[in-house]
């Protein structure tokens, strides 16, 4: 999860409201397929966390980066492989296959 900086100013660091989330990746393992890309997806999309990471570890290792779309909830891109690089939220990239190294 990546949050913003102010929200530890609050005092609280233990609980962080759906508002200072700026985007939550998940690792999806086999037993947690169904759950990453359905129940919390439309969860956090519910919540009104902005972005929403899935990283698939298997083979080959993906990334679908969901986005709030107003009312829709989350809008998927479709699934990336190889390198990830974005400049929303912030400017990122990641090279997926150097995750399991």
């Amino acid at each position: 999860m990546v949050f913003n900086r102010a929200a530890l100013a609050c005092g609280d660091e233990e609980i962080l409201g759906a508002d200072e989330v700026v985007v939550v990746v998940e690792i999806v393992s086999p037993g947690s397929k169904r759950t990453d890309y359905q129940v919390k997806h439309d969860e956090y999309a519910d919540a009104g966390i902005p972005h929403y990471w899935i990283i698939d570890t298997s083979e080959p290792i993906s990334l679908v980066a969901c986005h709030q779309a107003g009312e829709l909830g989350y809008l998927d891109a479709a699934a990336v492989t190889g390198t990830f690089t974005t400049d929303v939220p912030f400017p990122v990239k990641i090279d997926l296959n150097a995750l399991l190294d």
